[in-house]
């Protein structure tokens, strides 16, 4: 604030010299005299390339054409400032007080280049602000201003540490300060980029106001359908607020040609429809920002939220609590193609996900909800963390009922370099009909089950990431039953038409593992278990293409100590929507093929069992052949062949001594 200061005190003694030396001076004279005085005491050089008109009476002032102050010698965007015409009047009467009134100030075409230098150094940074400070220059102890006027005004802001760039054009302001020590109002209208802007202040204490105190303050601007006004204490040097802010972002799209940012396309229930904030805000000196008892209201939903936010990293860092009731948002959700589709309608949207949001802001938002209504899906109680940090966010699910059960754990989604999105969750108690209804438009299974899911997917669209998705995880269901084909009643008549309306299967319970990987999910260990049916199933399912290629070995009406019943394998193929049911006949003729040979196979063995047996039996009774541990017959029979002639060698041996 204090360059304005120096500026306008500059500008004000070149008019009184002006006017000390109008009728003694030729106006050339006193241009370079008013010239000079301005560059001793700004340190820039004043040009005036028009005329120069001084006036007495009735007023005293004086107007100047093509009005140049230098910018600083590093600039090379031209002038500082620019005016085709500035005129400045004051009132005779109380100079002989020692005070300076001002009756008014007019500017047409004014330009003014606000600049920052890449190492900090701005533009209006004057050299003679020093001299200025210490009283040599000053122009008055004090001074009012009765009426200032800017027409067909332009400024531009130009940071060369972060390429920004701020056009404000078309500017028509007005600005009254009655009294030194009383208030001052300013009230205007401009174009910011495309979009016009109307912007009222008024402050309680101008001299406070001009020194860049804090004072009491209001202020209300208004952009096309949108408005906010704020209420309290403002202060400039350095920037500073507290007081309570309402705002209603009824236009988005001149939000949006304010901010340079494209017309975001809000969902129902997020601000589609109603979009207002209130609350008290305080801007510390510091350049932080703080909410408190802040009301949002998006649509029909009202929440509670305090929030934080810093600007001296990167990016704008939040810290965020919000409190909800029952927080509806009816305009998201989504899923596969409905059950009934044909695979030429099926499949995931291929439409680009824009997340570019993300990169805009780091911080962390600590949900509560007592409900939550997602297109689709009904939440109970939620609690939620969202962690944004360089474009990438992690969602923590502390505590989500859902679907009849809970989910916890991580969901991240990934912008650095492309989007990714992955999670480590854990699903208890779920129903899986309502829950595979919504995500993925199967609506067969109902079930109440257990999921643990690690995944990973890439791409630029669901299709994308559901093609490319790779992982693992658990599934564990409990009693339930799968619509749409009669897995008994195949087995019974073996006939592959129990499919289609009115067929079901009851089960007792469903288990598997699974891994993902390229988008498909594999899966060779799946339990099946059903009052008159077991089975066990292996195969894949193709998450990206929606496909199914599926093995199930059942086995029907068993013995009551789990042998015996008819085996005959079930093939499930074909799009989700429309799956495909078929026995496979040629694996059961073989399987019973293989059993009937090994049911020979055992009987050929049980009778050369017995014919051993036998043979064993009549060779110990006749021939006294009795096998030992680990010895044939035949070498049993061998030895006692060897037995026999031994002995009777020893008997003949025997006969032929006498003995």
């Amino acid at each position: 604030m204090r360059w304005i200061v120096g500026l306008v005190s500059a500008v004000v003694l070149v008019v009184l010299l002006f006017l000390g030396l109008a009728v003694l001076v030729p106006t050339e004279r006193i241009a370079g005299l008013a010239a000079a005085e301005f560059t001793r005491m700004t340190g820039r050089d004043l040009v005036i390339g028009g005329s120069v008109r001084a006036s007495v009476w009735p007023v005293l002032g004086v107007r100047m054409q093509d009005v140049q102050v230098a910018n600083a010698g590093w600039s090379d965007a031209g002038p500082m400032l620019r005016a085709r015409e500035l005129a400045v009047s004051v009132d005779v009467a109380t100079l002989f007080g020692g005070e300076l009134r001002i009756r008014g100030i007019e500017a047409e075409g004014l330009e003014l280049i606000l600049e920052r230098a890449e190492d900090g150094v701005a533009n209006w940074s004057f050299a003679g602000e020093a001299a200025a400070s210490a009283g040599t220059a000053a122009p008055a102890t004090a001074f009012t201003l009765d009426h200032a006027a800017i027409t067909d005004g332009k400024v531009v802001f130009i940071d060369h540490a972060t390429g920004q760039r701020i056009e404000v054009s078309a500017i028509a302001a007005e600005m009254a300060a009655p009294a030194l020590n009383g208030p001052v109002t300013v009230t205007g209208e401009a174009m910011l980029g495309d979009q016009p802007v109307t912007l009222e202040v008024t402050a309680a204490d101008f001299a406070a106001a001009l020194a860049g105190r804090v004072v009491d303050a209001e202020v209300a601007v208004s952009a096309g359908g949108s408005d906010a006004s704020f209420k309290g204490r403002l202060g400039l040097t350095p920037p500073a607020a507290e007081g309570a802010l309402t705002a209603d972002l009824g236009d988005l799209r001149a939000i949006a040609a304010l901010t340079g940012t494209a017309v975001p396309d809000l969902p129902e229930g997020l601000g589609r429809d109603t979009r207002t904030l209130a609350g008290q805000v305080t801007l510390a000196p510091e350049g932080t920002l703080h909410l408190r008892q802040g009301q949002v209201t998006l649509d029909g939903n009202t929440m509670t939220v305090a929030a934080d936010a810093a600007f001296d990293g990167p990016r704008p860092r939040i810290l965020a609590q919000i409190d909800a009731g029952a927080l509806l948002v009816p305009g998201l959700g989504g899923g596969a193609a409905p059950s009934g589709a044909s695979p030429q309608d099926a499949g995931w949207p291929r439409d680009a996900i824009d997340v570019s949001a993300l990169g805009l802001v780091d911080g962390e938002v600590a949900l509560r909800a007592d409900s939550v209504v997602v297109g689709s899906a009904r939440l109970g109680r939620t609690r939620l963390m969202v962690t944004v940090d360089r474009a990438r966010a992690v969602i923590e699910a502390r505590e989500v009922q859902v679907f009849g059960g809970s989910v916890g754990g991580q969901f991240v989604v990934n912008d650095r370099g492309g989007l990714s999105v992955g999670g480590d969750l854990t699903l208890a108690g779920m129903q899986m009909q309502p829950m595979l209804a919504d995500l993925a438009g199967y609506d067969r299974l109902i079930a109440t089950g257990d999921l643990r899911l690690k995944f990973l997917g890439v791409g630029n669209s669901v299709a994308a990431i559901m093609a490319s998705l790779k992982g693992e995880g658990k599934l564990a269901l409990g009693k339930g039953e799968l619509r749409g084909f009669d897995l008994l009643g195949m087995l019974r008549t073996l006939d592959p038409a129990y499919v289609g309306e009115g067929q079901k299967t009851i089960f007792d319970g469903v288990s598997g593992s699974f891994t993902m990987a390229g988008g498909v999910l594999s899966n060779d260990d799946l339990s099946f278990k059903a009052p008159y049916v077991t089975a066990t199933g292996k195969g894949t399912v193709g998450l990206g293409a929606q496909v199914i290629d599926y093995r199930v070995v059942p086995t029907a009406l068993t013995q009551a100590d789990g042998t015996g019943g008819v085996n005959v394998p079930l093939k499930i193929t074909g799009p989700w929507s429309a799956p495909r049911f078929a026995l496979d006949l040629k694996a059961l003729a073989d399987q019973e093929l293989a059993d009937e040979r090994a049911k020979l196979e055992t009987m050929a063995k049980e009778a050369e069992a017995k014919a051993k047996a036998e043979l064993e039996a009549k060779a110990a009774k006749e021939l006294g052949v009795v096998r030992q541990e680990g010895e044939s017959l035949e070498d049993a029979a061998k030895r006692r062949a060897e037995e026999a002639l031994a002995e009777e060698a020893q008997r003949v041996l025997q006969n032929l001594s006498g003995d």
